[in-house]
């Protein structure tokens, strides 16, 4: 098991000083448990929220009040700090309608979602687990705290985070859990777009999240319509030995696990239903499904509310993600010039996940991928110049030259290509040399 964080165990043993209980709660109980180091430090505790604040005075936020919530930050470290408390109805199947402090630490547990969630730990260590939280994390198993149908009436977004903590933690939902899930999954259509993006994107960052795609397209299908059309759709074609959504998860799965390339994987095939042909043969093919599948993912995107900076990435990445690039150093460089050194290094990522979900006969492009990968690393340890911002020249100096106007852009469009195609060299006599003598031969 990890070791506390120090600050944790400095507060609760302030709580326990002052007289009250003190215990760490939820995910970060799991995680210890597992030998992992936790993401967020929860507590909840015996005293109210009024008398923190007062016991960390100068040092807590009243972040949470009508919850029992109150953020206590000590030494860098923040900590949310809850009040034993009972939930009364969710009338919007998200939050609460009102809540009910306690002193029974047993009932605070009994209103959280899974059991693996719903244990304490005090600073020395004891657990307190009156729901079997520890036995189903040593069975392997993810399941609501009591009746599954209650737990996601509740809260809808409990569906998927079932979901999404079988991803994470590779454990199968239990099965009267998974029953409701699959039953109610309904329901998420009522939560925001933005909560659903999160814990997206930690379900297919999940060591998992292949499994769980195949084992989940009802679920997703609810917030990504886009996607059912490929469940079962049968490719027909030699280069596949899965079906599209198949094939979808298993190459999000050959990825590493950052949400823009995971995203790209989910995304990158959606247009395949929609462009399929087949020809004489009977041979299926996907002429225009990079620019189709980009069309949905743009749709796909807005409704989930990613910010612009990563849409427009993923969207290049899906876009580009079946272009053909020859094993050169000019093939290239024009590929950083036309996504820059970050992107195409992405990209190169995403050919090799979509090439490992097909067909074995058809995965020898991991050795080009390995010759590409191979110069766009040479190029950048080189400074290669890709873009017109790494030019040795500039538009002042072709103006000295005695370019003018639209001449200029010409000029230093014109230069920049020869240094792509690696006919001159990124040096600024050679290139105002080869423009003088282009504009004299014209």
């Amino acid at each position: 098991m990890k070791q506390i964080l120090p600050q944790a165990a400095q507060v609760l043993e302030r709580l326990e000083a002052a007289g009250y209980e003190g215990y760490l709660v939820g995910g970060c109980v799991r995680d210890l448990l597992l030998g992992r180091i936790p993401a967020d430090w929860d507590m909840t505790t015996s005293a109210r929220p009024e008398d923190v604040l007062a016991l960390f005075e100068g040092f807590a936020l009243p972040t949470g009040l009508q919850h029992g919530t109150v953020t206590v930050r000590l030494d860098g470290a923040s900590f949310e700090v809850t009040t034993y408390r009972v939930d009364g109805t969710y009338g919007d199947h998200r939050h609460p309608d009102s809540v009910s402090f306690t002193g029974d630490l047993s009932e605070d547990l009994r209103r959280r979602d899974f059991t693996v969630n719903a244990m304490a730990m005090d600073r020395r260590g004891h657990v307190v687990d009156p729901l079997g939280g520890q036995a189903d994390l040593r069975r392997g198993v993810i399941r609501a705290v009591g009746d599954p149908a209650r737990r996601f009436s509740e809260d809808a977004l409990r569906i998927l985070r079932a979901v999404r903590f079988s991803a994470a933690l590779g454990f199968p939902v239990e099965a009267e859990t998974d029953r409701a899930v699959h039953a109610m999954a309904g329901q998420l259509r009522a939560v925001a777009a933005e909560r659903i993006r999160t814990e997206l994107l930690k379900l297919i960052c999940g060591a998992d999240a292949a499994r769980v795609l195949l084992a989940y397209p009802d679920v997703i299908g609810v917030f990504l319509p886009e996607i059912l059309p490929a469940v079962g759709c049968d490719q027909k074609n030699y280069h596949h030995c899965y079906d599209v959504w198949e094939h979808t998860a298993r190459a999000l799965g050959a990825v590493k696990a950052e949400s823009v390339l995971r995203m790209t994987m989910l995304l990158h095939d959606l247009g395949k239903p929609g462009c399929m042909t087949l020809d004489e043969a009977g041979v299926g093919h996907f002429k225009g499904h990079a620019a189709a599948s980009c069309a949905l993912a743009a749709i796909a995107l807005r409704r989930l509310r990613f910010d612009n900076a990563s849409a427009e990435r993923i969207l290049t990445l899906v876009k580009w993600h079946d272009v053909t690039i020859e094993p050169t150093r000019r093939a290239v460089r024009r590929l950083m010039n036309k996504l820059g050194a970050e992107a195409a290094a992405q990209l190169l990522q995403v050919k090799r996940a979509d090439n490992l979900a097909q067909a074995p006969a058809y995965r020898g492009r991991q050795q080009e991928i390995d010759v590409l990968e191979g110069l766009l690393q040479e190029l950048i340890a080189e400074d290669a110049c890709f873009s017109l911002k790494q030019l040795a020249v500039n538009g002042r100096d072709l103006l000295a030259l005695g370019c003018a106007g639209r001449e200029v852009g010409q000029a230093l469009d014109f230069l920049l290509r020869e240094v792509l195609e690696e006919r001159l060299p990124n040096e600024k006599a050679a290139l105002l040399a080869a423009l003088d003598r282009e504009r004299r031969n014209k």
